[in-house]
């Protein structure tokens, strides 16, 4: 077995259109890369070498046929794909050469198949690349001629006349070519020459053909030897014996009605299928008349496929394969019973059926994808065979719906799964890719596989807070760390890319950081007071959080929230009137003619809390007699509840208590002193009560001197005032008189202005009511009625004032009025 010492190589640059042809001195190589139009296949490399070669023969370079380097063998991990067939042929990437893997024999690998090539890829990754290369098998003479049978005999009749013919077996050699069968010699040749008859197929009908008279009784058993040589070098040969029995007058041969018969019949035909008839007479009579039909094709293993009737029908045995052979011709003889023979052929053409589905191979594929992958990126490369010929070998490949992904055609029988558009982990974060090849064939058939593909998260979506807004309370007089409430955003990312972080926006309330009043915990978001609160000083506030991922770089958003302080009950309601002092305490004078009902006096009270904890009541506990007096649950208004009588002391003491609604409830304690009386000296006869229950001090005398004193001044300024007005009226009148009214004009006083009683004091004391608003323009003023009503200041050294004879009431109106109210009754 010899190598070329030469090679020519055939480089096409897909680039351009010219070529370029170089010499080698290894082998050879012929390297074709043909120009194609997508960029998965880059280019075609043909080798050719002999069969039974050893293990690890270099069969070419592949790495400089293709202008690779050595180190993108290395990191493309380029590899032979060989599909499902036998690997012989292995890849060195550390030199770059193809080795030779398996010993190879044509005969097996293709049989008679002219030329017999392995075809197979070069796969490399990081980009993917596909090289297609083919590798020619020759054919070298390991094959000698071989005969079916070792040994053949005949039985001639001696009257057979000259020229008779006698078929003989053939022989096969499985080399090819001049390694192949090439000549017959028979010996000895005394009455028999060999004669050869070229056949369409390209074989030779091999016949015996009598030259000289049969002699039975010169000879009647004769022994030739039939040798086949091929061409090869060297020569080798097969032999067959060849047994003759001189039999007496058979002087006719059967004859066949043709030549040559034709038939067709379709692949995976059931078993006992007739394929055609053949008919061959005989003119002779008797048992030298009866013909017998014989299949004489030995190696092709024809006659295990088919069997002849003794009535000329081909029955078929076996089982036909169109992807195996595409036709057969079937060699039969006919032999009567005298030994002599005619042979004929049938030519058998076997029709294709659709009985192979497509076969998908995944040449290369990626276990992921970045959801922001460029459209058009290669995830999985396929290779697609259909044996089938014709429409039943002829595919396309579809996939599933509703995916990102396309299939594209590369080359014909290779495919590409790209990405179609870009794929959103958020929406399907794995894929099952299902490829499905079906053939043209009818019924068709399909073949499809399932290919899992994960999407890797990029960071594309920024946290999203489950609501737009926060709104949360927190009572007052909270403890500092309180956990108020919990914000909450999520991030339709994965991992490290939907980490949320929560961080308190930079702000300012009522100028002091806005961190000064919360916290926020970084990974939970619960969101902490970082002091306590008091509602009468803030209400609510709002601050933002903002919450930010983990990608990078980092996408975040903002959400309000808003803090309410809700009120505690905490602050006690005050008594704003009747105003308690240590140095005098004011007392409520009641005529006794007081109806049920009148009104005594109002405590007025306050509460800085809200709502319910400001609502106030009013209860009256203690009273001198809590027959005569009660107290206004709502407004704290003291009234009569009875007709005062002369039998009620003077002296009357209430302790009326206030008290919020809150839980607990909060109170507070006024005591209000009343006077039950019609004028001073009444109430000054009682005057002594009023102390608490403690004895005058020596000033009480001193006051009430001084009381005496003035009331007497002022009864002798008041006398003099009447007299004087007396005097000048009597004047008047008299000029008036004399000058018949030409006088000025004097003012007039109304009647009993200067009227004094015999009691020392003014007869009426007029009340009016002024009440005084912020807004002057609203202040009103109200005559009520004659009264001897009067309010008196006991200081406590039991000294009596009438302080100008003013009782001063204070009355708070509703909050939300926001107008104080301060009313004089003079």
């Amino acid at each position: 077995m010899t190598r070329h010492k030469f090679s020519w190589i055939a480089l096409f640059i897909p680039s351009t259109t010219g070529i370029f042809l170089i010499r080698g001195t290894a082998r050879r190589v012929l390297l074709f890369m043909s120009l194609i139009s997508l960029s998965s296949v880059y280019g075609q490399v043909s080798y050719s070498i002999a069969e039974e070669m050893a293990k690890g023969s270099v069969v070419g370079n592949i790495a400089q046929d293709l202008g690779l380097e050595l180190k993108r063998l290395k990191s493309g991990k380029a590899r032979v794909f060989t599909g499902d067939s036998t690997e012989y042929i292995d890849l060195n990437k550390e030199r770059g050469l193809l080795l030779i893997k398996e010993r190879i024999d044509r005969e097996a690998l293709c049989g008679q198949t002219t030329p017999c090539a392995l075809d197979f890829q070069i796969i490399l990754q990081n980009p993917m690349e596909l090289y297609r290369v083919t590798v020619e098998i020759t054919d070298v003479n390991d094959n000698a001629p071989t005969f079916k049978k070792t040994e053949k005999r005949f039985e001639i009749s001696e009257s057979a006349v000259l020229g008779s013919k006698f078929v003989l077996d053939k022989a096969m050699d499985l080399d090819i070519g001049t390694n192949g069968l090439q000549s017959y010699t028979l010996k000895p040749t005394d009455n028999f020459v060999l004669k050869l008859h070229s056949q369409a197929d390209g074989s030779k009908k091999v016949e015996m053909v009598l030259q000289k008279q049969l002699d039975r009784e010169k000879e009647e058993n004769m022994s030739l030897l039939l040798t086949a040589m091929d061409g090869g070098e060297p020569l080798m040969s097969g032999t067959v014996q060849i047994y003759i029995t001189v039999l007496d007058i058979n002087d006719n041969a059967p004859v066949f009605t043709k030549a040559v018969y034709k038939s067709v019949i379709p692949e995976n035909s059931p078993k006992g299928t007739l394929v055609t008839s053949v008919s061959a007479s005989d003119a002779d009579k008797g048992s030298n008349g009866e013909v017998s039909y014989f299949i004489s094709n030995s190696l092709d293993g024809v006659s295990e496929l088919f069997h002849i009737e003794e009535h000329g029908d081909i029955i078929l045995v076996g089982e036909l394969d169109y992807e195996t052979a595409k036709y057969y011709q079937i060699d039969i003889e006919a032999v009567d019973k005298g030994g002599l023979s005619d042979s004929s052929k049938i030519i058998l053409d076997v029709t294709d059926v659709n009985d192979n589905s497509p076969v998908i191979t995944i040449i290369s594929q990626s276990t992921s994808v970045n959801e922001d992958s460029a459209i058009d990126t290669v995830i999985a490369m396929i290779s697609v065979n259909d044996p089938d010929s014709d429409t039943n070998g002829e595919v396309h490949c579809d996939m599933n719906d509703n995916i990102p992904f396309a299939i594209k055609s590369t080359t014909n029988g290779f495919y590409s799964i790209v990405t179609d558009s870009a794929p959103d982990r958020e929406t399907d974060s794995e894929y099952n890719i299902t490829v499905t090849c079906s053939d043209e064939g009818v019924p068709s058939l399909s073949s499809s596989i399932t290919l899992r593909l994960q999407i890797t998260d990029v960071n594309d979506n920024a946290p999203l807070f489950e609501k737009s807004s926060y709104e949360a309370s927190v009572i007052e007089n909270n403890s500092p760390g309180l956990s108020v409430f919990a914000v909450r955003a999520i991030d339709a990312d994965w991992r490290q890319n939907a980490r949320v972080s929560y961080i308190l926006d930079d702000g300012m309330i009522n100028g002091v950081a806005i961190s000064s009043y919360v916290s926020v915990n970084a990974e939970s978001g619960v969101i902490h007071a970082a002091r306590s609160f008091d509602y009468e000083q803030i209400k609510d506030f709002q601050f933002r959080v903002k919450a930010q991922d983990g990608g990078s770089p980092p996408l975040t958003s903002n959400v309000t929230v808003k803090i309410v302080v809700k009120d505690q009950n905490d602050n006690a309601p005050q008594i704003l009137y009747p105003v308690q002092t240590s140095s005098s305490m004011v007392a409520e004078i009641v005529p006794r003619s007081a109806d049920v009902g009148y009104l005594v006096t109002k405590v007025v009270a306050v509460d800085v809390d809200s709502g319910q904890n400001a609502w106030l009541s009013y209860k009256l506990v203690k009273a001198t007699d809590r027959a005569l007096f009660i107290v206004g649950a709502q407004n704290g208004e003291i009234r009569t509840i009875r007709q005062v009588t002369d039998k009620d002391a003077v002296k009357q003491k209430l302790t009326v208590i206030v008290e919020d609604n809150g839980q607990p409830s909060r109170s507070a304690t006024v005591v209000v002193n009343v006077a039950v009386a019609d004028s001073f000296p009444e109430v000054l006869s009682e005057f002594t009560d009023f102390t608490h229950d403690k004895d005058y001090n020596d000033n009480l005398t001193f006051y009430l001197v001084l009381a005496l004193a003035v009331v007497s001044f002022l009864f002798i300024v008041s006398l003099i005032a009447i007299l004087s007005v007396k005097c000048y009226r009597w004047r008047r009148d008299r000029m008036f008189y004399k000058s018949n009214g030409h006088l000025p004009v004097i003012p007039y006083y109304p009647p009993h202005y200067a009227d004094v009683g015999g009691t020392g004091t003014l007869q009426h004391v007029y009340n009016y009511e002024v009440c005084h608003t912020t807004d002057s323009r609203k202040s009103d003023l109200k005559y009520i009625r004659p009264s001897s009503q009067s309010i008196i200041s006991l200081d406590t050294n039991g000294t009596l004032s009438l302080r100008n004879a003013h009782r001063e009431k204070l009355v708070m109106e509703d909050p939300d009025d926001q107008v104080s109210r301060s009313c004089k009754l003079i």
